[in-house]
């Protein structure tokens, strides 16, 4: 399908990135059907199969991808993560991979690398022949995955030159920020870890949505936790906004897990959320919906980024893919005036 590529001078153009999904979608069937009638395989009558050919003619399927050098095993490469099956962000997208990998009949290794680790090593002892590099990639780490000289793709991660399937950040942000202003709120705090390539991007659409409206963005409002992604440096950070003068009406904060803690700490300093303080995430992870006060977030098709991680790698073109984003109110936001009445 047709998604939109941002490239590093702003310019917004499309790509024709279609992917088995695409073309299962299109058909109403499974990928796995899709793949076998594609490789021209059994299982399948003839009627399916001819259908499904003329779905993928008709969105334009690149056949290269069914090259007879295909990948045999991928990597599933992270760096400085914690426990993958509890992390709420990262999980889904490693399912979307596993989902992809079982249609295209790939292997799957799960990499984790620690600082120090001989990198070379641990892909060959993994036997991989393709990785998908998932989330924040130390520079120096970035050039040792290059030197082995295999395909990679970056997963929510960008780096000039490279293959990379992102979300919309900048399109997620400013649904965002637009949602707060158009529920009346003009004092709005950013709470995130802008050492990130992502909570950069969504930083930079948080002020250009802010100019937009007419609302001079305030330093004082924006705030990096000096321990990001805990509970500990997200208190911190709330706290010192919370103490300002006059004190923020809304916060935008770019990560579900942190915004959720930032709902309980505004509760148990005596605030309502959303009476006193509204709270959008980013993320849509699955705990957003089941808070109390449930969180207002940005939604992210998880599993449709690691599998269009995957389509990418196994292409081997060298562009950027976005994947959309949707806006979910819930409960941490609602009308200012209606507050103001209440």
């Amino acid at each position: 399908m047709k998604r939109l590529v941002d490239f590093p001078d702003m310019r917004t153009v499309e790509t024709n990135l279609v992917t088995m999904r695409d073309i299962a979608d299109l058909a109403g069937v499974s990928p796995g059907t899709v793949s076998r009638a594609l490789k021209n395989q059994g299982g399948l009558t003839e009627q399916t199969r001819q259908l499904i050919l003329r779905c993928a003619s008709e969105l334009g399927y690149n056949a290269l991808n069914l090259r007879s050098n295909k990948l045999k095993r991928v990597g599933f490469l992270t760096s400085r993560l914690p426990n993958l099956t509890i992390n709420p962000f990262y999980a889904p997208i490693l399912h979307g991979v596993e989902d992809a990998c079982h249609d295209e009949e790939i292997a799957l290794s799960y990499i984790s690398l620690r600082p120090g680790e001989r990198v070379n090593e641990i892909v060959r002892r993994h036997e991989a022949d393709g990785l998908l590099c998932v989330g924040h990639i130390e520079p120096r780490l970035l050039e040792r995955i290059a030197a082995l000289g295999l395909p990679f793709v970056l997963v929510d991660h960008w780096v000039e030159g490279i293959p990379s399937v992102n979300i919309d950040n900048s399109g997620g942000a400013d649904q965002a920020v637009r949602h707060l202003i158009g529920q009346g709120y003009k004092r709005i705090a950013f709470i995130g870890d802008t050492s990130q390539y992502p909570i950069k991007k969504r930083l930079f659409s948080f002020r250009h949505t802010l100019f937009e409206a007419g609302i001079l963005t305030d330093p004082t409002l924006e705030v990096a936790p000096e321990t990001p992604y805990t509970r500990a440096g997200t208190q911190a950070a709330v706290h010192r906004l919370l103490s300002s003068k006059p004190r923020p009406e809304a916060f935008f904060i770019p990560n579900d897990e942190s915004a959720l803690w930032a709902i309980q700490i505004c509760l148990d300093a005596g605030l309502r959320v959303p009476e006193d303080i509204a709270i959008v995430g980013f993320d849509d992870i699955y705990a957003a919906a089941h808070a109390i006060p449930s969180l207002t977030t940005v939604r992210v098709d998880k599993e449709m980024l690691g599998r269009t991680g995957l389509e990418l790698l196994l292409s081997r073109n060298l562009t950027e893919v976005v994947v959309e984003t949707e806006l979910v109110v819930r409960g941490s936001t609602m009308t200012l005036n209606l507050v103001n009445s209440n």
